[in-house]
């Protein structure tokens, strides 16, 4: 689905800061070598993932799905010195491709990648963060949040994205469309937890951008 006419997004994306070549480069190969390559954040979205990554300054950073390294890049742009990112991806068979970019960055020494389901893994992290970003199996978003909400932090800000799924979280529900059916119980989890303060951004497919908080007023 498309928020904007096409001429808009276009004049929005002339209204962007250059990015990186190795990003450039890295959504080109995206493009030609890999299935789905919608799947990928694309530059406007990318730019804001790297702005708010900014603004935010986090130390510890989790990113679930990874697929190409494309947005692992783009939030690695805001971490604090002696900070890091730990990304988390199913497909084993996207590493190579994702290391050969990380290493053209400025930041493959702070990017942490493990390969394998979110759900099993998070719970045995040791480590807690200060910013949260989702884009994976949309159909577990609801288990995703259950696992890495005792893992975040006070003022942890939460993204996830594909939040408003072409338009689908407004029509009729088909029963067996379930990954409209979580998306739409997971947007409604955030509205109602009183611990986070959420805001949908009619980017791309929707992102959210939620603050969790451990203090509830």
């Amino acid at each position: 689905m498309h928020f904007f006419s096409d001429q808009l997004e276009e004049y929005l994306n002339t209204q962007l800061d250059s990015e990186p070549e190795y990003l450039t480069a890295l959504r080109r190969e995206t493009h030609l070598k890999v299935v789905q390559p919608r799947m990928l954040s694309g530059k406007y979205q990318g730019r804001l993932l790297a702005l708010i990554a900014k603004i935010c300054g986090p130390h510890q950073v989790l990113e679930i799905g990874t697929y190409t390294g494309y947005s692992a890049l783009c939030l690695a742009e805001g971490i604090k010195p002696g900070g890091e990112l730990l990304t988390i991806e199913v497909n084993e068979e996207l590493s190579d491709l994702q290391q050969r970019f990380w290493k053209q960055s400025p930041y493959a020494s702070i990017i942490q990648p493990l390969v394998g389901d979110a759900i099993n893994l998070i719970p045995r992290l040791d480590k807690t963060f200060d910013l949260v970003f989702i884009d994976a199996k949309k159909a577990d978003y609801t288990r995703y949040l259950e696992v890495v909400i005792p893992k975040m932090n006070d003022g942890c800000l939460l993204l996830s994205d594909n939040i408003l799924w072409s338009g689908k979280v407004v029509e009729a529900l088909d029963e067996r469309d379930k990954a409209t059916q979580e998306l739409v119980a997971y947007n409604q989890l955030l509205t109602d937890d009183p611990r986070f303060e959420q805001v949908i951004l009619p980017v791309r497919d929707g992102l959210s951008v939620a603050r969790y908080s451990t203090t509830v007023v």
